[in-house]
């Protein structure tokens, strides 16, 4: 860890210290919840109905018709911890799950950038710190809602009862092993690897050459932009420090329904009740499938 970031071990504490200001200050403003749970496909999908999200306000627009970036400055009362010299953490604004933290680089960089080791090695600083998964929303159509790169961590589990996380049915039920992998069940292309325990500065470097396979893997290559390596195509990512799995992704939406990279972890969010009987009627599996891209079988 560098000079600049927060004490091992503190991290968790200082979030709900600052969880508790924001929210006594107004800065941190929660969108409260119903929960209900669908199984389809051999998962317990966590479903929340988000009746309050219509009232999140766009993007903030300048009088050039530019978006405000909320990191440039960010607000000090949401401000958690200096995490590394090129990033800082964050509480998302307006959180659904409790402790939703935002890994934000400290210089702009766009959100479509390809992910580097120092991305990495700030996602695993905090990610050591409680149990949590870590997901990446690569482009406004993997549901990235601002242009200026942030890595999120949720801490575990995602719901009430059941699995920490929904798919970890389907993970258990591949071998224990880190090739590249399909999950059994899932209907739409990805790729999904397990990661080996290292030491601090192993996980990353290991994360950053896992996440470069898995890239390649789905067909996404690197494009250039301004002398920056840009992803290909929009994509979300799901990581722990046990695995990582990344879904190419075809559309933001199904029908006003929004999936952000949980949806694929099994965790997804509706605005209405009309919403809630949609995902019901066609089934949260068949929604991730018509986001993502159609599943190529081996010959």
């Amino acid at each position: 860890m560098t000079s600049n970031s927060f004490q091992r071990g503190t991290l968790w504490t200082t979030l709900a210290r600052r969880t508790a200001h924001a929210l006594a200050c107004g800065a941190l403003c929660p969108i409260e919840t119903t929960q209900t749970t669908l199984d389809d496909a051999g998962i317990r999908f966590v479903v929340r109905q988000v009746s309050s999200l219509m009232r999140k306000p766009a993007a903030t627009k300048r009088s050039t018709g530019a978006c405000v970036d909320p990191f440039l400055p960010h607000d000090p009362d949401l401000f958690v911890a200096d995490v590394s010299p090129t990033h800082f953490a964050l509480l998302n604004k307006f959180n659904v799950i409790d402790h939703h933290l935002l890994i934000v680089t400290r210089e702009f960089v766009p959100q479509e950038a390809l992910l580097d080791l120092d991305d990495f090695a700030a996602w695993f600083a905090c990610l050591n710190e409680f149990d949590g998964l870590g997901f990446y929303n690569g482009g406004r159509d993997a549901g990235a809602s601002q242009p200026h790169k942030h890595l999120q961590i949720v801490p575990l589990p995602l719901g009430d009862g059941g699995e920490a996380i929904p798919i970890d049915t389907l993970i258990d039920a591949t071998a224990n092993e880190s090739a590249i992998v399909r999950l059994p069940g899932l209907p739409f292309e990805h790729a999904f690897t397990r990661l080996t325990p290292g030491s601090g500065s192993e996980m990353p470097e290991q994360a950053r050459e896992r996440y470069r396979a898995l890239l390649h893997t789905v067909g996404l290559g690197a494009i250039d932009v301004a002398g920056r390596a840009h992803q290909s195509a929009p994509y979300n990512l799901l990581l722990t420090p046990k695995w990582m799995l990344l879904v190419p992704r075809s559309a933001e939406q199904v029908d006003g329904i929004a999936v952000n990279a949980l949806g694929f972890a099994g965790s997804l969010f509706v605005k209405t009740a009309q919403d809630m009987e949609a995902v019901r009627a066609m089934g949260p599996m068949t929604l991730l499938r018509r986001v993502g891209l159609p599943r190529e079988e081996s010959a």
